[in-house]
Protein backbone atom coordinates (compact mmCIF):
# COMPACT_ATOMS: atom_id res chain seq x y z
CA UNK A 1 0.00 0.00 0.00
CA UNK A 2 1.01 3.14 -1.19
CA UNK A 3 2.11 5.78 2.30
CA UNK A 4 2.78 9.45 1.59
CA UNK A 5 6.33 9.05 1.60
CA UNK A 6 6.25 7.21 -1.94
CA UNK A 7 3.08 10.16 -3.06
CA UNK A 8 5.91 12.76 -2.01
CA UNK A 9 8.62 10.81 -4.13
CA UNK A 10 6.26 10.11 -6.93
CA UNK A 11 5.32 13.85 -7.16
CA UNK A 12 8.56 15.17 -6.45
CA UNK A 13 7.99 16.97 -3.13
CA UNK A 14 8.01 16.60 0.44
CA UNK A 15 5.86 14.50 2.19
CA UNK A 16 5.03 17.73 4.00
CA UNK A 17 3.72 19.04 0.69
CA UNK A 18 1.88 16.06 0.41
CA UNK A 19 0.13 16.46 3.40
CA UNK A 20 -0.85 20.30 3.09
CA UNK A 21 -2.54 18.89 0.00
CA UNK A 22 -4.34 16.02 1.97
CA UNK A 23 -5.35 18.36 4.85
CA UNK A 24 -5.85 21.97 3.17
CA UNK A 25 -3.94 23.28 6.06
CA UNK A 26 -1.28 25.07 4.00
CA UNK A 27 -0.37 27.27 1.06
CA UNK A 28 -0.08 25.29 -1.94
CA UNK A 29 0.38 26.25 -5.63
CA UNK A 30 -2.27 25.03 -8.06
CA UNK A 31 0.26 23.46 -10.35
CA UNK A 32 1.98 21.16 -7.29
CA UNK A 33 -1.43 20.43 -6.03
CA UNK A 34 -2.24 19.09 -9.73
CA UNK A 35 0.79 17.29 -9.51
CA UNK A 36 0.57 15.38 -5.79
CA UNK A 37 -3.39 14.60 -6.69
CA UNK A 38 -2.04 12.74 -9.97
CA UNK A 39 0.54 11.03 -8.28
CA UNK A 40 -1.94 9.66 -5.31
CA UNK A 41 -4.57 9.04 -8.39
CA UNK A 42 -1.47 7.42 -10.21
CA UNK A 43 -0.45 4.98 -6.78
CA UNK A 44 -3.85 4.37 -5.66
CA UNK A 45 -2.74 6.05 -2.40
CA UNK A 46 -6.07 6.46 0.35
CA UNK A 47 -5.43 8.73 2.96
CA UNK A 48 -5.63 6.81 6.62
CA UNK A 49 -8.78 8.90 7.86
CA UNK A 50 -8.00 7.75 11.46
CA UNK A 51 -5.02 9.79 10.96
CA UNK A 52 -6.59 12.60 9.68
CA UNK A 53 -9.30 12.35 12.31
CA UNK A 54 -6.30 12.78 15.17
CA UNK A 55 -4.92 15.41 13.37
CA UNK A 56 -8.08 17.34 13.11
CA UNK A 57 -9.74 16.21 16.50
CA UNK A 58 -13.24 15.83 13.97
CA UNK A 59 -14.63 12.85 12.78
CA UNK A 60 -17.25 13.38 10.33
CA UNK A 61 -19.45 11.64 12.48
CA UNK A 62 -23.20 12.16 13.82
CA UNK A 63 -24.81 9.63 15.59
CA UNK A 64 -28.69 9.37 15.42
CA UNK A 65 -30.17 6.88 17.75
CA UNK A 66 -34.12 5.85 16.75
CA UNK A 67 -36.55 2.90 17.08
CA UNK A 68 -37.20 3.31 13.25
CA UNK A 69 -35.54 -0.10 12.32
CA UNK A 70 -37.64 -1.76 14.68
CA UNK A 71 -41.06 -0.36 14.66
CA UNK A 72 -41.29 0.03 11.00
CA UNK A 73 -41.01 -3.44 10.04
CA UNK A 74 -44.20 -4.81 8.28
CA UNK A 75 -44.58 -1.57 6.51
CA UNK A 76 -47.73 -0.56 9.06
CA UNK A 77 -48.19 3.50 10.31
CA UNK A 78 -46.64 2.66 13.67
CA UNK A 79 -43.31 3.51 13.74
CA UNK A 80 -43.03 4.93 9.99
CA UNK A 81 -42.97 8.86 11.72
CA UNK A 82 -39.11 8.16 13.01
CA UNK A 83 -38.51 6.44 9.98
CA UNK A 84 -39.34 9.73 8.09
CA UNK A 85 -37.84 11.86 10.34
CA UNK A 86 -34.59 10.15 9.71
CA UNK A 87 -35.07 10.61 5.76
CA UNK A 88 -34.97 14.19 6.25
CA UNK A 89 -31.69 13.96 8.75
CA UNK A 90 -29.78 12.27 6.26
CA UNK A 91 -31.14 14.28 3.54
CA UNK A 92 -29.38 17.38 5.33
CA UNK A 93 -26.40 15.44 6.51
CA UNK A 94 -25.44 14.04 2.80
CA UNK A 95 -24.95 17.41 1.25
CA UNK A 96 -22.85 18.76 4.44
CA UNK A 97 -20.54 15.88 3.84
CA UNK A 98 -20.96 14.51 7.78
CA UNK A 99 -21.70 10.66 8.01
CA UNK A 100 -24.69 9.53 9.54
CA UNK A 101 -24.41 6.65 11.64
CA UNK A 102 -27.44 5.15 13.20
CA UNK A 103 -28.30 2.48 16.39
CA UNK A 104 -31.77 1.28 16.91
CA UNK A 105 -33.29 1.05 20.04
CA UNK A 106 -35.17 -2.09 19.78
CA UNK A 107 -38.45 -0.27 21.09
CA UNK A 108 -36.06 0.31 24.54
CA UNK A 109 -35.32 3.05 26.62
CA UNK A 110 -32.95 1.23 28.46
CA UNK A 111 -30.45 1.03 25.22
CA UNK A 112 -30.40 4.74 24.73
CA UNK A 113 -27.13 5.21 27.72
CA UNK A 114 -24.99 1.84 26.22
CA UNK A 115 -25.74 3.64 22.24
CA UNK A 116 -24.54 6.81 23.25
CA UNK A 117 -21.87 4.99 25.09
CA UNK A 118 -20.84 3.48 21.90
CA UNK A 119 -21.11 6.92 19.84
CA UNK A 120 -18.96 8.92 22.09
CA UNK A 121 -16.04 6.27 22.21
CA UNK A 122 -16.26 6.28 18.05
CA UNK A 123 -15.78 10.01 17.98
CA UNK A 124 -19.41 11.46 16.87
CA UNK A 125 -19.08 14.88 16.81
CA UNK A 126 -22.91 15.40 17.72
CA UNK A 127 -25.96 13.61 18.55
CA UNK A 128 -29.71 13.78 17.38
CA UNK A 129 -32.28 11.63 19.75
CA UNK A 130 -35.51 10.54 17.57
CA UNK A 131 -38.83 9.81 19.76
CA UNK A 132 -41.79 7.47 18.17
CA UNK A 133 -44.06 10.81 19.06
CA UNK A 134 -44.53 14.14 20.68
CA UNK A 135 -43.05 12.85 24.29
CA UNK A 136 -40.98 14.17 27.58
CA UNK A 137 -37.88 12.16 27.29
CA UNK A 138 -35.12 11.61 29.87
CA UNK A 139 -31.62 11.13 28.03
CA UNK A 140 -27.82 10.78 29.73
CA UNK A 141 -26.18 14.10 30.07
CA UNK A 142 -23.26 14.32 27.74
CA UNK A 143 -20.49 16.47 27.72
CA UNK A 144 -20.91 20.00 26.08
CA UNK A 145 -18.11 19.43 23.69
CA UNK A 146 -20.95 16.64 22.07
CA UNK A 147 -24.26 18.82 20.68
CA UNK A 148 -27.74 16.89 21.62
CA UNK A 149 -30.77 17.87 19.41
CA UNK A 150 -33.97 16.26 20.01
CA UNK A 151 -36.26 15.62 17.52
CA UNK A 152 -40.33 14.74 18.40
CA UNK A 153 -39.59 15.21 21.76
CA UNK A 154 -38.23 17.20 24.43
CA UNK A 155 -36.69 16.90 27.84
CA UNK A 156 -37.12 18.85 31.64
CA UNK A 157 -33.19 20.24 31.50
CA UNK A 158 -33.66 22.09 28.13
CA UNK A 159 -31.76 20.59 25.35
CA UNK A 160 -32.31 21.75 21.93
CA UNK A 161 -35.28 20.23 20.56
CA UNK A 162 -37.42 20.06 17.63
CA UNK A 163 -41.29 19.75 17.68
CA UNK A 164 -44.36 19.70 15.47
CA UNK A 165 -46.41 22.56 15.85
CA UNK A 166 -49.80 20.37 17.05
CA UNK A 167 -51.54 23.47 18.03
CA UNK A 168 -50.86 25.52 15.01
CA UNK A 169 -51.91 22.18 13.18
CA UNK A 170 -55.38 21.38 14.78
CA UNK A 171 -56.15 25.57 14.75
CA UNK A 172 -55.75 25.63 10.94
CA UNK A 173 -57.52 22.46 10.11
CA UNK A 174 -60.93 23.71 12.27
CA UNK A 175 -60.19 27.48 10.72
CA UNK A 176 -60.72 26.07 7.39
CA UNK A 177 -63.99 23.74 8.39
CA UNK A 178 -65.45 27.05 9.58
CA UNK A 179 -64.40 28.68 6.77
CA UNK A 180 -66.55 25.57 4.78
CA UNK A 181 -69.28 27.11 7.14
CA UNK A 182 -69.18 23.89 9.65
CA UNK A 183 -70.36 25.42 13.23
CA UNK A 184 -70.79 21.97 15.17
CA UNK A 185 -67.44 20.20 14.50
CA UNK A 186 -66.56 17.31 16.95
CA UNK A 187 -63.32 16.04 17.80
CA UNK A 188 -62.48 12.75 18.18
CA UNK A 189 -58.99 12.63 20.01
CA UNK A 190 -56.09 10.79 20.78
CA UNK A 191 -55.13 9.19 24.22
CA UNK A 192 -55.66 12.18 26.66
CA UNK A 193 -52.33 11.72 28.29
CA UNK A 194 -50.41 12.91 25.04
CA UNK A 195 -48.87 15.86 24.49
CA UNK A 196 -50.44 15.96 21.08
CA UNK A 197 -53.78 15.66 22.25
CA UNK A 198 -53.62 18.61 24.89
CA UNK A 199 -52.30 21.27 22.24
CA UNK A 200 -54.32 20.28 19.53
CA UNK A 201 -57.38 21.16 21.73
CA UNK A 202 -55.94 24.46 22.60
CA UNK A 203 -56.03 25.04 18.51
CA UNK A 204 -59.07 23.64 18.32
CA UNK A 205 -60.96 25.80 21.24
CA UNK A 206 -58.58 28.54 19.73
CA UNK A 207 -60.31 28.34 16.45
CA UNK A 208 -63.63 28.33 17.76
CA UNK A 209 -63.23 31.40 19.98
CA UNK A 210 -62.01 33.42 17.03
CA UNK A 211 -65.08 32.52 15.24
CA UNK A 212 -67.03 33.42 18.68
CA UNK A 213 -68.35 29.86 18.25
CA UNK A 214 -69.22 28.07 22.08
CA UNK A 215 -67.09 25.38 23.24
CA UNK A 216 -69.43 22.59 23.53
CA UNK A 217 -67.29 19.65 25.73
CA UNK A 218 -69.55 17.00 24.43
CA UNK A 219 -68.20 17.13 21.23
CA UNK A 220 -64.50 16.29 22.31
CA UNK A 221 -64.27 12.36 22.85
CA UNK A 222 -61.12 10.31 23.87
CA UNK A 223 -61.52 7.57 21.10
CA UNK A 224 -57.92 6.43 21.06
CA UNK A 225 -56.62 2.62 23.21
CA UNK A 226 -54.13 0.61 23.18
CA UNK A 227 -56.18 -2.55 22.06
CA UNK A 228 -57.67 -2.10 18.36
CA UNK A 229 -60.79 -3.59 19.15
CA UNK A 230 -61.02 -1.12 21.98
CA UNK A 231 -60.71 1.69 19.95
CA UNK A 232 -62.91 0.39 17.25
CA UNK A 233 -65.54 0.10 20.12
CA UNK A 234 -65.10 3.63 21.44
CA UNK A 235 -65.06 4.64 18.35
CA UNK A 236 -68.81 3.24 17.06
CA UNK A 237 -69.98 4.27 20.42
CA UNK A 238 -68.88 8.50 20.12
CA UNK A 239 -69.98 8.35 16.75
CA UNK A 240 -73.58 6.94 18.44
CA UNK A 241 -73.68 9.22 20.75
CA UNK A 242 -72.78 12.26 18.33
CA UNK A 243 -75.00 11.58 15.80
CA UNK A 244 -78.17 11.57 17.65
CA UNK A 245 -77.66 14.69 19.11
CA UNK A 246 -80.18 17.25 19.12
CA UNK A 247 -78.04 19.42 16.90
CA UNK A 248 -75.65 16.91 15.82
CA UNK A 249 -71.79 17.47 14.30
CA UNK A 250 -71.54 18.22 10.52
CA UNK A 251 -68.17 17.12 10.59
CA UNK A 252 -66.00 14.64 12.39
CA UNK A 253 -62.23 15.57 12.99
CA UNK A 254 -60.13 12.55 14.43
CA UNK A 255 -57.02 12.58 16.21
CA UNK A 256 -55.21 10.91 12.78
CA UNK A 257 -55.71 9.05 9.83
CA UNK A 258 -55.97 5.60 11.31
CA UNK A 259 -58.98 6.88 13.30
CA UNK A 260 -60.46 8.18 10.27
CA UNK A 261 -59.89 4.81 8.05
CA UNK A 262 -62.09 3.02 11.18
CA UNK A 263 -64.40 5.78 11.25
CA UNK A 264 -65.18 5.47 7.91
CA UNK A 265 -65.85 1.79 8.00
CA UNK A 266 -68.13 2.57 11.29
CA UNK A 267 -70.00 5.19 9.02
CA UNK A 268 -70.32 2.70 5.94
CA UNK A 269 -72.26 0.42 8.62
CA UNK A 270 -74.66 2.57 9.96
CA UNK A 271 -75.37 3.45 6.23
CA UNK A 272 -73.65 7.42 7.04
CA UNK A 273 -72.74 8.39 4.03
CA UNK A 274 -69.39 10.56 4.05
CA UNK A 275 -69.00 13.98 3.17
CA UNK A 276 -72.99 13.91 2.23
CA UNK A 277 -74.09 13.62 5.43
CA UNK A 278 -71.36 14.06 7.84
CA UNK A 279 -67.97 15.01 7.30
CA UNK A 280 -64.52 13.69 8.61
CA UNK A 281 -60.76 14.70 8.51
CA UNK A 282 -57.75 13.49 10.24
CA UNK A 283 -54.44 14.55 11.22
CA UNK A 284 -50.39 13.27 9.82
CA UNK A 285 -50.99 12.92 5.60
CA UNK A 286 -50.29 9.44 6.04
CA UNK A 287 -50.68 9.53 2.24
CA UNK A 288 -51.09 5.68 1.99
CA UNK A 289 -54.29 6.03 4.36
CA UNK A 290 -55.63 9.70 3.25
CA UNK A 291 -55.14 9.67 -0.44
CA UNK A 292 -56.55 6.05 -1.10
CA UNK A 293 -59.43 6.65 1.07
CA UNK A 294 -62.57 7.25 -0.75
CA UNK A 295 -63.51 10.28 -0.42
CA UNK A 296 -59.84 11.17 0.02
CA UNK A 297 -59.48 12.68 3.19
CA UNK A 298 -58.81 15.82 4.08
CA UNK A 299 -55.76 15.61 7.22
CA UNK A 300 -53.11 18.07 8.58
CA UNK A 301 -49.51 17.54 7.38
CA UNK A 302 -47.47 16.38 10.37
CA UNK A 303 -44.11 17.75 8.86
CA UNK A 304 -41.82 14.50 9.79
CA UNK A 305 -39.38 15.14 6.59
CA UNK A 306 -39.14 18.72 7.62
CA UNK A 307 -38.30 18.29 11.30
CA UNK A 308 -35.71 16.14 10.96
CA UNK A 309 -34.24 18.45 8.50
CA UNK A 310 -34.42 21.09 11.26
CA UNK A 311 -32.58 18.76 13.83
CA UNK A 312 -29.98 17.89 11.38
CA UNK A 313 -29.65 21.85 10.68
CA UNK A 314 -29.93 23.24 13.47
CA UNK A 315 -27.23 20.15 15.42
CA UNK A 316 -24.69 21.11 12.21
CA UNK A 317 -24.88 24.64 13.81
CA UNK A 318 -23.95 23.65 16.86
CA UNK A 319 -21.06 21.52 15.81
CA UNK A 320 -20.02 24.36 14.28
CA UNK A 321 -20.02 26.74 17.11
CA UNK A 322 -23.14 28.99 16.11
CA UNK A 323 -26.21 28.89 18.58
CA UNK A 324 -24.45 26.90 21.38
CA UNK A 325 -26.69 29.08 23.53
CA UNK A 326 -29.66 28.71 21.99
CA UNK A 327 -31.70 25.75 23.68
CA UNK A 328 -35.09 26.70 22.36
CA UNK A 329 -37.82 24.86 21.13
CA UNK A 330 -38.31 24.98 17.57
CA UNK A 331 -41.83 23.75 16.36
CA UNK A 332 -42.40 22.95 12.60
CA UNK A 333 -46.03 23.82 11.21
CA UNK A 334 -47.50 21.40 8.19
CA UNK A 335 -50.07 22.26 5.73
CA UNK A 336 -53.54 21.36 5.63
CA UNK A 337 -54.46 18.97 2.81
CA UNK A 338 -57.88 19.83 1.79
CA UNK A 339 -59.49 16.58 0.23
CA UNK A 340 -63.22 15.16 -0.81
CA UNK A 341 -64.17 14.42 2.89
CA UNK A 342 -65.01 17.44 3.82
CA UNK A 343 -68.17 19.27 1.75
CA UNK A 344 -69.07 22.79 2.00
CA UNK A 345 -72.07 23.19 4.90
CA UNK A 346 -75.19 24.98 3.75
CA UNK A 347 -76.63 26.48 6.37
CA UNK A 348 -80.53 26.79 6.03
CA UNK A 349 -82.96 29.38 7.37
CA UNK A 350 -84.43 26.86 10.01
CA UNK A 351 -80.78 25.83 11.41
CA UNK A 352 -80.08 29.80 11.75
CA UNK A 353 -83.19 30.31 13.66
CA UNK A 354 -82.44 27.44 15.94
CA UNK A 355 -78.84 28.08 16.80
CA UNK A 356 -80.20 32.09 17.60
CA UNK A 357 -83.27 30.76 19.91
CA UNK A 358 -80.17 28.87 21.42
Amino acid sequence: MATIYDVAHRAGVSPKTVSRVLNGDGPVGDKTRLVVQQAMAEMGYVPSNAARMMRSNKSGLVGVITGAITTAQGGSPSGLPELIIVQGIQQVMARSGMTMMIADTAGRSDTVPGLIDTFLRHRVEGLIYVAEYHQKVVIPRVSEDTPVVLANCYDAVGTPSILPDDEKGQRDLVVRLIAAGHRRIAYLTLMDFLDATRLRTLGYRAALDAADIAFDPALVQTCEMNSPEGETQLLFDAVERLMQMRDPPTVLCCGNDKMALKLYGILRSRGTRVPDEVSVAGYDNHRVIAETLFPPLTTVELPYTAMGARAAQRLLARISGQGRDDDSVLRVAGPVHWRASVTEQRVSALQLRIVRED
